[in-house]
């Protein structure tokens, strides 16, 4: 029997890259969006091109209580998830007080308690039996504040701390987990959340989104702790470890203004 991997945020970007790497390799899918046409066509794709099945279960997961109504969803249908990918999220670039709290409560929602929830949810179901593997999209935003970016930067520290922990946490128990940490990819993203405005994103190499999903994928498989994407992003966090953190915050505000 295919194994079978769950997929937040599975319609564009390094969530759709993710959903045809795991098919690839045989694995059914639960994907998981907003956009009920993009799963639907996507799960044509798949199922069309790789011997699986696919299951579209449309959700916001920017919506309080939506992490738990997925399970549940997922329980009726009778799936055992194998698998768990959390990788929806999004951010928004302007300062802190010009942006409305609505934002940021969609944010904080999606980018921590829906992941928190659907990571906690899974682990007690396989805890003592069954292996599972989990892998978090984090980012290179979560080893320094970023002003212009600063809940999004926050979020994404939170992402990797937590991801970090639990796989200390859950190593006794043969379910890994796994943090990837991208710097500016090509998806949506960079449009969805004005980064593209940024210094960061005008003066580096923007990644290929099948590149990093790649990467995420080897490394939750090989069940590897935290993997960064890309030889410079590797760099940074192990710099900033020398400097003081004002200066540290400097020059991150110097690196996100337009």
């Amino acid at each position: 029997m295919n194994k079978t991997a769950l997929i937040t945020g599975a319609s564009k970007g390094i969530g759709k890259e993710l959903a045809f790497l795991f098919a690839e390799n045989r694995c059914d899918l639960i994907l998981t969006a907003r956009s009920g046409d993009r799963l639907q066509l996507l799960k044509e794709q798949l199922e069309s091109r790789y011997d699986i099945s696919v299951y579209p279960l449309v959700k916001d997961l920017s919506r309080s209580g939506a992490a738990g109504e997925l399970f549940q969803e997922v329980k009726e249908k009778g799936l055992d998830v194998d698998y768990l990918v959390n990788n929806a999220g999004f951010g928004d670039y302007g300062a802190f007080s010009d942006t409305q709290w609505e934002c940021y409560d969609e944010m904080i929602t999606l980018n921590i308690t829906s992941l928190t929830h659907l990571t906690h949810l899974f682990v007690q179901e396989w805890k003592g039996r069954k292996k599972g593997r989990i892998l978090n999209l984090s980012s290179t935003a979560a080893f320094q504040p970023g002003p212009m970016m600063a809940v999004y930067f926050a979020t994404k520290a939170y992402v990797l701390h937590l991801s970090e922990a639990l796989e200390n946490e859950l190593k006794k128990d043969q379910i890994t987990v796994t943090v990837l940490c991208p710097g500016p990819t090509s998806t949506h993203f960079g449009e969805v959340s004005k980064m593209n405005a940024s210094q960061l994103v005008k003066n580096v190499k923007i990644a290929d989104a099948r590149g990093v999903a790649e990467l995420g994928f080897k490394a939750m498989m090989k069940g590897k702790p935290m993997v960064i994407h890309g030889a410079m992003n590797k760099l940074a966090p192990f710099g900033i470890r020398f400097l003081p953190r004002e200066w540290v915050t400097l020059l991150s505000a110097k690196i996100m203004r337009k």
